[in-house]
């Protein structure tokens, strides 16, 4: 859901900029693709909702949307894109992920408004309209800079996402002081994180810290040796941020980790890119406060409200 979510917005915002100044002219055609057989086929219906919900606002007869089933294959994409711009249409939303955009760079007199929130190899016929990285990084920035964050700890997965976010820091012109790429494995990340926080050290600094107080013969030393007791670790830890490029259980699994090693909200700023109020991760109170860059949640939860109170309401042209 949280996907389609991101999905109705950005298809609505792009058929209204789109649109709204159209005159009463002539018909203005344009093509959809998404998926609506397979395994993604609710993120399908979900995108033919919203466009609903934008025709209706726009308002206009003179509006011809051609909704085609890419059926999640990158062949198939194609050969509905050739349909579509047999029938002279020069716009097409869609498609929605990445992996179909591949040999569109073929139909070069169309210009598709691709879903997909990544921006690396793709042709210059084809517009990425996702909320990328890059642009997450950049309000992230600014975020940084208002509250004077100086040591950033930048966390990468090591996965499909990994060439995108190493290029967003590099357009974005972050400022951070380290970057460490880490396994998605889950019986490997705890070890790289404890590397990372410098843990068994802490650890150790807690232990010694102790054992010394017990051999010293210093005032009250059973009451500090007590409140030492209450403690994972002693000692500080060198950067005062960490920025999570992850998402859904793994995002949840980095976290988690960092909560181990005794590197809480408390002690340093949590950082994620967008997750679109999940409430999943904002009802992990251990973990807050969490940031990340978002829209406004009042004007999300009023779409979210049109949406399904009246989305199939509309008549489709």
């Amino acid at each position: 859901m949280k996907i389609s979510f991101k999905i109705i917005i950005i298809i609505t915002l792009i058929i209204t900029f789109n649109c709204q100044n159209v005159l009463a002219v002539e018909k203005i055609k344009i093509g959809l693709l998404v998926p609506l057989t397979g395994k993604d086929k609710e993120i399908g219906k979900s995108i033919i909702q919203s466009v609903r919900l934008a025709v209706n606002k726009i308002d206009s007869s003179n509006i011809e949307v051609l909704p085609r089933d890419t059926k999640g294959n990158p062949v198939e994409t194609l050969k509905v894109a050739k349909e579509l711009g047999s029938k002279n249409v020069k716009i097409i939303i869609g498609p929605v992920f990445n992996k179909n955009l591949i040999y569109l760079d073929e139909l070069k007199d169309i210009f598709f408004i691709s879903l997909t929130n990544k921006t690396t190899k793709n042709s210059n016929n084809i517009i990425s309209a996702g909320i990328n990285a890059e642009s997450q990084l950049r309000a992230i920035s600014k975020f940084l800079k208002l509250n004077n964050i100086n040591k950033t700890f930048f966390l990468i997965p090591n996965s499909d996402f990994k060439e995108e976010v190493e290029n967003a820091i590099f357009l974005s012109k972050i400022k951070i002081k380290y970057v460490h790429v880490y396994d998605t494995d889950p019986t490997l990340l705890t070890k790289q994180i404890e590397k990372i926080t410098r843990y068994s050290q802490r650890k150790q600094n807690l232990q010694d810290e102790i054992k010394r107080l017990e051999e010293s013969d210093e005032n009250n030393k059973e009451k500090k040796i007590e409140k030492l007791k209450k403690k994972d670790t002693l000692g500080g830890i060198n950067f005062d941020s960490v920025i999570i490029s992850d998402f859904d259980e793994s995002l949840k699994s980095v976290a988690t980790s960092l909560l181990y090693t005794d590197v809480s909200p408390e002690r340093i700023y949590y950082i994620t890119l967008n997750q679109w109020f999940d409430n999943s991760l904002l009802n992990e109170t251990s973990l807050q406060p969490i940031y990340f860059p978002s829209i406004n949640k009042e004007n999300f939860n009023k779409f979210i409200k049109v949406f399904f109170v009246n989305g199939w309401k509309i008549n489709w042209l």
